[in-house]
């Protein structure tokens, strides 16, 4: 949200037009030409786009064969939480909470940062500097990181559970976003690509920004599951507009 607390989508870059627009494909895996239209539609210069393309090859984002460009292994298991975030997997919650608390020592940058962004991607959050938990109603994988950095353990809070979560998670924020977004994907039932692509891509950033939490630990009118509604019913058109734009 900008100052006067309206719903603010930054310009994407060359890099962010190619990224948004492969993880948002299956399978990801489009030629030059077409990603080259795709950044046509932001005024982007197609030798920028190929530019983009070069370096994301160079830094590991990418592979390319034969003339088409496709995510790498580290980009796939991101699309993949991308796709469980439109419909995260749970189960019944019975009031447990799960906790991972780091337990080796002297740990090499890399690796707390590996061990932070596997967090992210669990969708546990830090109580303190190495304790991390949430509710355990989430069925995921558990990377092999978190298993050699922590010790795991369930248990519950003695306290309110709710109060709990509030302070582990600004829901508030994340859910007058979430409105803002689903208010703009009810507005942008046009042909205006460039907008529509905007915001598509920004309700999925921000879906995997939701901590995914019990009912009885969400505030009351909790938008989650209705942008998620919001955002399938739109996305089908949209994507089929896309691909006629690039010729797929």
């Amino acid at each position: 949200m900008d100052a006067t607390g309206s719903l603010a989508l930054p310009p994407l870059t060359a890099r962010s037009i190619v990224l948004s627009t492969l993880l948002g494909h299956h399978p990801p895996a489009l030629p030059a030409r077409a990603l080259v239209r795709v950044g046509e539609l932001f005024g982007t210069a197609e030798g920028t786009v190929r530019t983009a393309l070069t370096r994301m090859v160079a830094a590991g984002d990418l592979e390319q064969r034969d003339g088409t460009y496709r995510l790498t292994d580290r980009l796939l298991a991101r699309q993949a939480r991308q796709d469980d975030s439109r419909a995260p997997r749970t189960r019944p919650w019975d009031g447990g909470w799960e906790i991972a608390v780091v337990t080796t020592e002297r740990r090499p940058a890399a690796d707390r940062a590996a061990l932070r962004q596997a967090m992210a991607a669990l969708r546990l959050a830090e109580l303190r500097e190495g304790c991390w938990l949430r509710p355990a109603n989430l069925v995921r994988p558990r990377p092999d990181v978190v298993d050699t950095q922590c010790t795991r353990l369930t248990g519950v809070p003695e306290g309110d559970p709710a109060a709990l979560a509030a302070t582990l998670w600004d829901l508030d924020g994340w859910a007058a976003r979430a409105r803002m977004l689903e208010e703009a994907l009810r507005e942008e039932r046009t042909e205006n690509l460039a907008s529509r692509f905007m915001v598509s891509a920004a309700v999925l950033r921000h879906l995997l920004a939701d901590p995914v939490l019990p009912a009885a630990l969400l505030p009351e009118d909790w938008p989650g599951d209705r942008l998620r509604r919001h955002y399938e019913s739109t996305d089908r058109a949209f994507r089929d507009l896309l691909l006629r734009h690039i010729g797929g």
